[in-house]
């Protein structure tokens, strides 16, 4: 029998180059931002392994499926590292080099990261990311002199959007809103929570195939809740079927090449009940409120403190369940998160322009109180030189939401 020779890694740059969410010159610019935080830590190659840096840097988002992926930056390179089941898809869809690893071999993923960072050096890692496992091969691997976080570093660097990230986001939010009117218009006495869901949904799929004919197309989700089952802010859709006079959650999230926008939304099936209606306009006030507050020279422990007197005053602040707001990104609700720039009490980052932020107060009264139910509203700001801009259009509160 002829033994076939297995290699560890390889590269399959099989077809060209696909268009990538942003130009070569802003991958180039993300670079440049992450070796001169390398330098400053004195950190000679970085291995990322988060779906939010590697598409942040690089462009390619992966696909896990218990899969290790890398992208590995030094002084002079920027290469991927994938999983052969992708064949060249990662090359044709990542800025720079990449390399493909087999599974004939355990640690082949490591292997291939080696070939590119060399043995015996300082290497940056993802401390927020890394598992103890992955962490402890890449010392038996790679045999570093040091291992140090970069985690913080790239978080910082992404907190602060360009021009053309911030365009991007623009695009997703007018997206969001398409899909909040089509959920508007499903919203019916007799329907269900899923069937409203899929009307936002194919809603903004249609759009972003419009908008970007050359994006890949995945995770855009709806969050369609009512009744009792607004209590939670990511609680999953049901089949339950909607009655006259129950609560609504509107919540669509169009995802554009791996970029994260929202809509959510307060509504009411016909007809809202007097105490339902008074928790409904003092969330409203809230959330005017709070955009008031986001300007440039203030922190978000600032921002928080002050809606959290909003609330207090009306004797609600109980009701609050998590922080007013977050950054936006690269992100999903399973990958990214730039925990740095979140509207609640113990963050102290100073809002800047070209920092982009939500402001979502939400209050749930719990079952058997008048007015029961989750009440949220959000809209996403950019940060400017004396403000912010508010790029949400879709409208909230009672005289547009009472429907169906």
């Amino acid at each position: 029998m002829t033994q076939i020779q297995r290699p560890d890694f390889y590269r399959l740059h099989n077809g060209d180059k696909a268009p990538l969410p942003f130009s070569a010159d802003e991958y180039d610019t993300r670079l440049m931002g992450l070796r001169s935080a390398m330098d400053a830590a004195g950190v000679q190659a970085v291995v990322l392994t988060s779906m939010q840096n590697i598409a942040y840097y690089s462009g390619f988002l992966y696909c896990s499926f218990g899969r290790p992926y890398g992208l590995v930056v030094t002084a002079s390179e920027a290469v991927t590292i994938s999983a052969g089941i992708d064949a060249g898809q990662p090359w044709r869809r990542c800025h720079g080099d990449n390399i493909t690893y087999t599974d004939w071999r355990r640690d082949n993923f490591w292997r291939a990261v080696a070939s590119v960072t060399g043995t015996g050096r300082v290497l940056g890692y993802e401390g927020d990311h890394m598992t103890i496992v992955q962490r402890d091969r890449l010392c038996a691997m790679l045999e570093p002199r040091d291992i140090i976080d970069i985690a913080p570093a790239t978080m910082q660097q992404r907190m602060r959007k360009s021009p053309a990230e911030i365009a991007l986001i623009r695009a997703g939010a007018a997206v969001a809103d398409i899909g909040g009117y089509a959920i508007r218009d499903a919203v019916k006495a007799g329907a269900r929570e899923i069937d409203v869901s899929m009307a936002g949904r194919d809603a903004m799929e249609q759009d972003i195939a419009a908008r970007f004919p050359d994006a890949e197309y995945r995770d855009t989700w709806v969050w369609f809740q009512s009744g009792l089952n607004t209590d939670g802010a990511h609680n999953p859709v049901t089949g339950r079927v909607l009655e006259r006079g129950d609560i609504l959650s509107l919540n669509t999230f169009p995802m554009i090449s791996g970029y994260y926008t929202a809509l959510e939304r307060t509504l009411f099936v016909g007809a809202v009940d007097a105490a339902s209606l008074a928790i409904w306009q003092a969330n409203v006030g809230a959330h005017e409120f709070g955009m008031s507050q986001l300007k440039p020279g203030v922190s978000c422990a600032e921002v928080t403190h002050a809606v959290n007197g909003f609330f207090a005053e009306r004797d609600l602040l109980q009701y609050r369940s998590f922080g007013y707001g977050h950054s936006f990104g690269v992100l999903s609700h399973y990958y990214g998160r730039e925990a740095g720039l979140e509207l609640r009490e113990d963050i102290d980052t100073v809002l800047e322009p070209g920092m982009v932020i939500s402001m979502e107060p939400m209050l749930t009264i719990p079952q058997g109180q008048p007015g029961a139910g989750g009440y949220r509203e959000h809209d996403i700001l950019i940060i400017t030189e004396d403000g912010a801009e508010n790029i949400t259009g879709y409208p909230y509160g009672p005289d547009f939401n009472v429907v169906g």
